[in-house]
Parts: structure tokens; sequence; C-alpha cells
């Protein structure tokens, strides 16, 4: 393993809940940095197809269209159009880790916030739902499980990734630092209206991913790749159709930034906020450890005898059904065989 790796933060907008469009760019994207060197690409949270911004800027009884297109534009963990993402990572040799909405075939209506992350062999090497949607995105999104929280070991070092507030949690963070955590993802959307823009106080995006950030990288000893939406155009054109003051809302509301943070919690690449941009930086895993020695919360800095974490990394079902894909557990009931769980998380 190399110690030295580019890294890229595509800080870019999908096509607006188009699925092909949006798989089309992003496989472009793949291609771009990997003509630049890059080891590794990030995209932003729920690139594909699109961040359900609608349900901040009007009632919930009014969004109902969007969430329909939502939901025929998300896309499965084992369908085509993931296919075409594995393939273009592997025509690349390069890692890639891709926010999108997915969708399920046990309900027309269940959709996850989820995250994988691919390998230079196109192979899917983990795939995470997000624990729980913040905010409005629960008129969207279900809450997720634990199965995704797991750091893999690849030729660019030890990877994990969490998608936007679940930095913000400090078990779901402690769980990846735990596994020897050297590169950490944190996906972002564009924007992320909470008040009315023309209030005093407002949530202020940029500084919060600013300090998620740095504090995850500091602690963790690591580095951080920050990969952050952008509103284009067309977007902004389309969601300003919301409601009379969407526009308005969207249009002054803090926008997102992509950035690298260094283990010591310095941004050492970026930010980059007002256009679409391929973020670049050159990172040397061995400043991962000198820090180390000061402050290690996964070894010498830690006592287990007070603090423990346990994490239930099983995904979850909606039902188990006896039938020949299942086996019984020593308690009579019905469980899924390994078979069966690899045909729902191909992992």
């Amino acid at each position: 393993m190399s110690d030295k790796l580019r890294v890229a933060a595509a800080h870019l907008a999908p096509a607006f809940l188009d699925r092909e469009a949006s798989v089309a760019k992003a496989c472009d994207a793949i291609a771009e940095a990997a003509r630049h060197g890059t080891g590794l690409i990030a995209f932003p949270e729920s690139y594909i197809p699109a961040f359900p911004l609608w349900s901040a800027l009007q009632a919930p009884i009014h969004c109902h269209d969007y969430f329909i297109a939502m939901a025929d534009q998300s896309m499965r963990v084992d369908g085509p159009e993931m296919a075409r993402v594995r393939e273009a990572a592997r025509r690349a040799g390069i890692l890639v880790s891709l926010g999108f909405s997915e969708s399920t075939t046990v309900s027309v209506g269940c959709l996850w916030n989820s995250n994988v992350l691919i390998g230079a062999d196109g192979q899917l090497l983990n795939h995470h739902r997000k624990l729980m949607p913040t905010f409005y995105e629960k008129l969207t999104w279900a809450p997720g499980d634990g199965a995704g929280l797991r750091v893999v070991a690849t030729a660019a070092g030890r990877l994990g990734a969490l998608i936007c507030g679940e930095n913000t949690n400090p078990l779901a963070r402690y769980a990846l630092m735990a596994q020897g955590e050297q590169v950490h993802i944190s996906s972002y959307p564009p924007a992320w209206p909470t008040r009315d823009p023309a209030q005093a106080q407002r949530y202020d995006l940029a500084d919060a991913i600013r300090i998620r950030a740095a504090a995850h990288a500091f602690e963790a000893k690591c580095f951080n790749v920050v990969a952050s939406g952008f509103v284009d155009k067309a977007t902004m054109e389309t969601l300003s159709g919301v409601s009379t003051e969407a526009g308005r809302i969207l249009r002054d509301s803090p926008r997102s930034v992509s950035m690298v943070v260094d283990p010591m919690g310095r941004v050492c690449a970026g930010p980059v906020c007002d256009a679409e941009e391929l973020l670049y930086a050159d990172v040397d895993l061995d400043e991962c450890v000198e820090p180390k020695q000061f402050h290690d919360v996964v070894g010498g800095y830690n006592r287990f005898d007070v603090f423990r974490l346990s994490v239930n990394r099983s995904r979850q079902q909606p039902a188990y059904f006896r039938d020949e894909a299942l086996g019984n557990d020593p308690d009579g009931g019905a469980v899924p065989t390994e078979e069966a769980k690899a045909k729902d998380d191909p992992r």
C-alpha cells in the first residue's frame, strides 16, 4: 500500500431528479478524476437523483409530486444504474464513494439516504444507509441501520464514510475510529435551509461542516474528504417554482462547502462553494501516525474499563419468511441464510 494518495471531492450538481443523466455525469467525473491521477473520488449526499430541498420550501401537503418523482428516480443498490457506476470505477481504476437515494423491491415508497464505497475493481465494498434522516429529511427517507458502519481496507488506506448529520453523532464517528480509519468521507447536501434567511439567526451550513470535519479529523487523526452538493441554475429555476418565496429562500440560504482536512484539523484543500469543481488534494497517510502519540482515543488515550460501545451491524428486514431460503435458529424461529442476506445486501 502506498502511503500517498490523491483524493477528489466532487463539488457537483446532479441532473435534478434525472437518474440517467446524473449517473452519466457521475461516470464522466470519475473518468476525469482518474485522468488527474486520483485514487479516490467522493460524491455528495444523495447525489443521485437529487437532495429533497423542496421539503424545506413548502408544506408537506404540497410535496407529493416531488416525492413521487424522487421514488421513481431513486435507484437500487443492485440495479443497472449502480452497475454503470461500478463499471466506470473499474475502467478508471479508482475508488468511488457515491451518495444516492436508494429504493427497494419490498416497498414502492420506502427510500433510504444511502452511500456506497466502490473498489477500483468495481466491487461493492460497503453499503451504508443513513442511520436517521435529519429534520425535514424524514418526509423522504426511512431510518437506516448499522450494517454499513464499516471501515474498509483498500490500497488507498482504511476508508470510512458518514452522511451529513451522522458526522454530528459521536457514537457513529467513534464506531469508525475504532476500526482504524485513515481516510474519512463526509457527504453533504448543496444547501440546508432551516429558517427564512431574512431572519437574523440561521443555521450556517458552511460553518457547521467546517466544525464537524475538523473535529472528526482531529479526534480520529485521519484525513477527512468533504464532498458537498451544488445548486446549479437548472435546479434553482425548478425549485423557485415550488412557492412564491422558494426562490428567495433558496437563493439566500447558506451554501455547502467541499474541502479536505488533515489529521490536525487543518483545511489542506478548498474550501470550494460557489461553482462546480473537482477539488483535488494530495495526502500522505503517514501524517496520521505522529498525532496518535498525543490523543489515540481508540488506543492509549482511552479507558475501556470505564467506557464501552456496542454496535449492532445487522441489516434490518421487514419480515423473515420460512421457505427454502431460510434456516431455523436455535429458538425455532426463521432466520435468513447467508445466501438470502447476500441477495438483499450484495457487498
